[in-house]
């Protein structure tokens, strides 16, 4: 199975912006129909179909029992709905996703599957999908990403102290030196619920809880329960490093081997069950290749054309090499607002850093030695590798990875409310 096939998963349940009409075929049958009007939009019948489609045909190949059709239908649609609320959000607010984007995320997906960017048609198609309904998908799916990052994301905030606690707790930490391909059952609770609704929930939690141990498939109940973002494909979540697991599952972990299930954890609008499918033993320390770089950035605009840009690059290129400092250049010419002021400098990092030419170029150049001007995403540059190191990165990795979690946990809560309040706030008809 290809690692892509996930996201084509997580793709198919995209809706695509469509005429409210219905066809007509000669005979005067309807070939599509409403299945919900959402605000000013609506989902159809066929998109309901090619993904109740998808989804049988993903669990035939697994050998996964799905829910009755009337409860999978009821799931699927509601899927569909909230993506329609979410791509209408993004609209209002002039959120979309350029071809650029676009094209570097599936070439990010070759790369991970280690296909040419040109095969990915061919592949895609072999996994059951048109290549442009898959383009398609992925734009939307990148969409309500950056929507969720932009309404939700940018405002949660991690302290240096909830930092410094976290790794602190790291050290002889099981979970945080282990590797886990977790499953995960999420049943939310709606914003303001009272006594009685918590409780039905937590009822039903235990319940799921005891279908497990008495041999129930975790797969199968996740598809019928659970209204976490991979509930369809059984709430697996795949592999996660320990230091990027969730918060909230770390305690309940320390003492999970291979196919155990926890018992329902209760967070702030939620109630979760983790099933451990699979773990290993991960590498305490890290080390990167980084280099000391300091450059100038030329950056193209409504006054100066790519043409001119690369010729004043070329004439601070020559000064610098009749004898002029690098430094002195960049604070005059360089577009680069974090670097400008400080000679172009832009500190230690890892080449994997930055823009892929970028990265590249310092790759490739000697000590001491300028490039010859070069294009990148951003504009046209020159830049200096003034010193190469191996750097133990893994204190570095263990803050980044608790800021990490710290906040995906925090986003993870205030998205089910988000989505609520989303879908509280909607017009919604459905017609099935």
């Amino acid at each position: 199975m290809l690692k892509f096939i996930n996201l084509c998963a997580a793709v198919a349940f995209a809706t695509a912006p469509v005429a409210i009409a219905d066809e007509l075929s000669e005979t005067g049958e309807f070939l599509d129909g409403v299945a919900a009007i959402v605000n000013e939009g609506v989902v159809l019948k066929s998109q309901l179909h090619e993904q109740l489609d998808t989804i049988k045909k993903r669990a035939e190949e697994v050998g996964m029992e799905l829910p009755p059709p009337e409860v999978l239908e009821e799931q699927v649609l509601e899927r569909l709905i909230v993506s329609e609320i979410q791509l209408q959000r993004a609209a209002r607010i002039g959120l979309t996703t350029s071809d650029e984007v676009l094209n570097r995320a599936i070439a990010s997906i070759a790369q991970q599957n280690g296909v040419p960017f040109e095969d990915m048609p061919m592949l895609i198609a072999q996994d059951g999908m048109d290549f442009g309904e898959f383009r398609r998908g992925l734009r939307e799916e990148i969409t309500i990403s950056n929507l969720r990052n932009i309404e939700v994301g940018d405002s949660i905030n991690v302290s240096e102290r909830e930092i410094e606690q976290c790794v602190a707790d790291l050290e002889g930490n099981v979970v945080a030196n282990s590797d886990y391909a977790l499953s995960h059952i999420l049943l939310t609770l709606p914003e303001g619920a009272g006594a009685a609704q918590i409780s039905e929930t937590e009822a039903l939690a235990n319940s799921i809880y005891e279908q497990v141990q008495d041999g129930a498939d975790f797969r199968e109940l996740a598809v019928r329960h659970s209204a976490g973002p991979t509930a369809l494909e059984g709430g697996s979540l795949g592999w996660m490093q320990g230091q990027q697991v969730p918060t909230l599952f770390t305690d309940v972990l320390q003492d999970m081997g291979r196919g155990d299930v926890s018992e329902p954890i209760r967070a702030a609008s939620s109630f979760h069950i983790v099933k451990v499918d699979d773990l290993r033993s991960a590498v305490e320390r890290s080390e990167i290749d980084q280099a000391k770089v300091r450059h100038i950035l030329i950056m193209p605009n409504e006054l100066i054309d790519d043409a001119t840009a690369r010729q004043r690059l070329d004439e601070a290129l020559a000064k610098i090499r009749e004898g002029e400092d690098f430094g002195e250049q960049a604070k005059l010419l360089s577009d680069d607002p974090g670097s400008a002021n400080l000679g172009g400098d832009l500190g230690w990092a890892s080449p994997d850093n930055y823009a892929p030419e970028f990265a590249q170029t310092i790759r490739d150049s000697e000590i001491g030695v300028i490039s010859e001007p070069f294009r990148t995403q951003f504009g046209w540059h020159i830049l200096e590798v003034l010193e190469r190191r191996v750097y133990d990165n893994t204190e570095d990795l263990k803050q980044a990875n608790c800021s990490q979690k710290i906040k995906a946990g925090k986003i993870e809560e205030e998205s089910l409310l988000w989505i609520q309040r989303l879908r509280d706030e909607a017009f919604v008809e459905t017609r099935i």
